[in-house]
């Protein structure tokens, strides 16, 4: 696995990273998600257009949310 520095920084009240030219994201792309595994935080593009996904052949294994129960209905006065 390569790896490299990348330099950690404050712009006002957020912290920003300084990518490496050979890891920045396409010119353009505004947003990424992030997610921790452990002490990792790792950034992904996130798609703009969700269409390529949506016609993929992606789906949801058939033990998906076993055994989450579904939370109780909420009563509710009439506004």
């Amino acid at each position: 696995m390569d790896q490299r520095v990348a330099r950690v920084g404050k712009n006002n009240r957020a912290q920003v990273v300084t990518i490496p030219l050979e890891y920045r994201f396409p010119e353009g792309m505004k947003q990424v998600f992030i997610r921790k595994q452990g002490d990792e935080v790792i950034l992904s593009p996130r798609p703009s257009d969700w269409s390529a996904f949506l016609a993929s052949k992606v789906r949801a294994s058939d033990d998906f949310m076993v055994g989450i129960d579904d939370l109780p209905l909420q009563e509710r006065g009439v506004l």
